[in-house]
């Protein structure tokens, strides 16, 4: 009798075990297939936005996550699984490949049109410019009244603003631009000039 039970126990471990391990079977190669599934729709995806082949670096990736697919140990292994760097890899190709087109495509967008010049000002930079545009403007009309002309604050004043036209003189194409060590240089004549010399007057 005893004999008996122990024989229908360790079938019933057996088909226990067998049970598990069929489930244990199913899972991973439901779980691999759904990898495979999820990277081909992501591929179709990525092929639509980039519209165009897939870079070295994203095939290499993607050859290797296959690899690791074909080849993968069914035991479940502890901590990192061994496929999750492959998926890393190909995740970090795919988005470098996306941000190289995005910001191609930024940069295409904000270049200035052809034959015309961008340059970066600041709100102080601008506003200095703009006066200074303005007062040469007055200066050129006939009927201007120089008494009315606003002035400098200061030598720091007049140097920032100095500053702020040389930003523009070197924008201008080399063929037309004129010489910035000369033209610096002539308004730091000014500057330096006035000031010393209201400084030894006071």
């Amino acid at each position: 009798m005893n004999a008996i039970l122990i024989v229908v126990g360790g079938l019933i471990v057996m088909l226990a075990y067998s049970i598990w391990s069929a489930i244990r079977s199913y899972y991973q190669k439901g779980k691999i297939k759904g990898i495979e599934e999820a990277v081909r729709e992501l591929q179709v995806g990525m092929a639509l936005h980039l519209e165009a082949a897939p870079t070295p670096d994203v095939k290499k990736a993607l050859t290797d996550l296959h690899k690791r697919l074909r080849h993968r140990n069914s035991r479940i292994s502890k901590g990192t699984d061994r496929i999750h760097p492959d998926l890393w890899a190909v995740g970090a190709a795919l988005a470098e490949e996306s941000w190289l087109k995005g910001h191609g495509a930024g940069v295409r967008r904000k270049a200035p049109e052809a034959g015309k010049l961008r340059i970066d000002l600041s709100a102080a930079e601008l506003l200095q410019i703009g006066s200074l545009a303005n007062l040469g403007f007055q200066y050129m009309m006939p009927n201007m009244r120089l008494i009315d002309a606003p002035r400098f604050s200061g030598n720091d004043d007049a140097l920032e603003a100095s500053r702020s036209i040389s930003k523009i003189e070197a924008a201008i194409p080399k063929m037309h631009r004129p010489d910035l060590i000369l033209q610096v240089t002539s308004r730091e004549i000014l500057i330096e000039d006035w000031w010393q010399l209201r400084t030894r007057k006071a």
